[in-house]
């Protein structure tokens, strides 16, 4: 089955997902990498592309960072604000709905950070476009589904057309212009509703633009 990731995709996503487990969606956790590939960064501007429900951009905003966080579905961005404004942390982060296959930022960031984002455009074209987004001497970090070739895009297997090789992303950051700082392939366990999971297939990437 081949996956649009349009706005209509994500919008019922977000409200199947919302519908679910409201309360966990609402207030999950940041990904497992953002700590421990930014705690040592000094906080600047950042851009979180395709923040969901805002886990990760809170999590930035906590720590010093001025976020703009981006999702194309307004249902998650309206859950994201809410959790924000609990959190204190609203003054930090910049919430805006937005296609982030069109979409221009009018800057550039110290921090672009994904994680798992599905756009509705190749995968590699969209790192490449959020990699132009970072700053002289800024960083990208890229958390995305690693390619396994016998995935069916069922369970907590993403389409092919979702993932990709840690190889594919470290070639698209020239070395002229980027120091990669981290290129891992991680397998993690990962637990859904009613205690249900899986191994879940990750790629990191994080590379710094050379100033």
């Amino acid at each position: 089955m081949t996956h649009g990731f349009d706005k209509d995709y994500w919008d019922r996503h977000w409200h199947q997902a919302h519908r679910d487990e409201p309360a966990a969606t609402a207030g999950s956790a940041p990904q497992p990498y953002l700590a421990r590939e930014t705690g040592s960064l000094v906080p600047g501007t950042a851009l979180d592309a395709g923040c969901g429900t805002g886990a990760g951009a809170m999590w930035l905003a906590s720590h010093g960072w001025h976020v703009t966080a981006v999702d194309i579905a307004p249902e998650a961005l309206a859950r994201a604000a809410e959790h924000a404004a609990n959190g204190q942390v609203s003054e930090r982060v910049r919430w805006v709905e937005a296609d982030l296959t069109v979409w221009d930022p009018g800057m550039r960031f110290d921090l672009v950070t994904t994680h798992y984002a599905h756009p509705a455009m190749p995968q590699l074209a969209f790192y490449d476009r959020l990699s132009a987004w970072v700053a002289p001497g800024g960083t990208v970090l890229i958390v995305g589904h690693l390619h396994d070739p016998g995935a069916t895009g069922h369970g907590h297997h993403p389409p092919a057309e979702a993932s990709v090789t840690l190889a594919d992303i470290t070639a698209r950051l020239e070395s002229t212009a980027w120091d990669i700082t981290t290129a891992e392939e991680h397998v993690r366990a990962l637990t859904g509703p009613g205690g249900h999971g899986g191994p879940l297939h990750d790629v990191v990437v994080r590379a710094t633009r050379r100033p």
